[in-house]
């Protein structure tokens, strides 16, 4: 058993799929007109275009229970996913200059660095670096 596509819920897809590649760097891997506005859309890590796909869901319009879960998850300030980074202060620097808003700035946990930012599509994000 393995991880082929995890999802994350947004509210917009379009914009969701610009943030996440112009601004993440992630990379478009597909893109499937499924009825209405909604897409199957999913993108993939940079250099690992056969790894795990993240969806980017539109499950918050159409589904009430999906909208209400991601709004509390937001307003109590807890990522609804992690990414792994080799360097969290690299990626903090590099997304603070590209305008990307954190909550929580790089910080020691442990044997973790993380960091958590919001991805403009109604999503705290974490990041970790394990040291």
């Amino acid at each position: 058993m393995r991880v082929k596509v995890i999802s994350i819920p947004v509210l917009d897809q379009e914009k969701a799929l610009q943030f996440y590649t112009n601004t993440l760097g992630f990379i478009k891997k597909q893109d499937v007109p499924v009825g209405g506005n909604n897409r199957w859309l999913t993108v993939v890590a940079k250099g690992d275009e056969d790894g795990p796909e993240v969806l980017l869901e539109p499950s918050p319009l159409h589904f009430e229970p999906a909208r209400t879960y991601q709004h509390a998850l937001l307003e109590a300030g807890i990522p609804y996913t992690q990414f792994d980074v080799n360097n969290v202060q690299e990626e903090y620097e590099r997304l603070i200059a590209l305008g990307v808003a954190f909550s929580v700035k790089p910080t020691e946990m442990g044997t973790v660095k993380i960091a958590v930012f919001d991805d403009t599509c109604g999503n705290n994000i974490q990041l970790i670096e394990m040291l």
